[in-house]
């Protein structure tokens, strides 16, 4: 398959990576509008930031490391420790030394932040519904694929071997 951009059609402000970006930062600044507002978790004054970690928290089976975290979400270290420091100060979340490797911390949910995820999960999931507003459940998982395939294709590929 041929390359889809070329420098006739290609415009930086309409690409998908411009698209797809300015889709999550507008979804991200949905998320936390929703969680100010919930009067449930409004006390807990959770930012859009702390919320991805509390997400990537709860899915991950078992405690994970700050350094995975850091990379599985893109953020630096600096700023991730200060998202910690504040989640872990609001008791929704905890740190412990690997007992393996000390210099490792792995993070995991108290029990109030997993408390605190189902609600969070509905709002997320209220959120991605309003931004598929006019998208039928097929189309949603076409894009599902698509985005999953873009994923993929952004991993290194292995070299080939020349003859």
């Amino acid at each position: 398959m041929g390359d889809i951009y070329d420098s006739a059609t290609y415009q930086p402000s309409k690409s998908i990576g411009s698209l797809l970006s300015r889709v999550r930062v507008e979804m991200l600044t949905a998320v936390g509008q929703e969680l100010e507002n919930d009067r449930r978790l409004a006390p807990l004054e959770l930012s859009a930031a702390q919320f991805i970690i509390i997400a990537n928290l709860a899915k991950a089976e078992g405690p994970m490391s700050a350094s995975d975290l850091c990379k599985g979400i893109s953020y630096d270290a600096g700023a991730m420790t200060r998202m910690l420091d504040r989640l872990e100060s609001k008791g929704l979340i905890r740190r412990s030394r690997s007992a393996v490797d000390r210099r490792l911390m792995h993070l995991e949910l108290t029990d109030e932040g997993r408390a605190a995820w189902p609600r969070m999960r509905e709002i997320s999931m209220t959120v991605a519904n309003r931004f598929l507003r006019g998208f039928t459940k097929a189309e949603a998982r076409q894009l599902e694929g698509f985005l999953t395939r873009m994923l993929e294709n952004a991993q290194p590929q292995p070299a080939r071997a020349t003859a």
